[in-house]
């Protein structure tokens, strides 16, 4: 499964704040970690809370794309709608 998220680095703790919807209205996961934004820290916190929130090893979470930028795409082996809502909520 791909999973759009919203990543806000320097946000003062590691946090899952819910969904929201772009200006297109697509679907992203907003996430703020504590790491700063350099040579991949914020990644690396934002694959490290995911795994942890979703009961997944790390190794299973991936960057697909957007990796210099805000919105990231984030692929994540064998996960279902069901696990994701219950991770985070239904998305709108």
């Amino acid at each position: 499964m791909r999973l759009a998220v919203r990543l806000t680095p320097k946000g003062g703790r590691d946090a899952v704040e819910g969904w929201g919807l772009d200006g297109e209205g697509r679907v992203y996961l907003k996430v703020r970690v504590s790491a700063p934004p350099v040579d991949g820290a914020a990644n690396a916190a934002l694959l490290a809370l995911l795994a942890k929130t979703l009961r997944r090893p790390r190794s299973s979470l991936k960057i697909a794309s957007g990796e210099t930028a805000r919105l990231k795409l984030v692929e994540i082996d064998d996960l279902g709608d069901e696990e994701i809502a219950r991770a985070f909520g239904s998305p709108p």
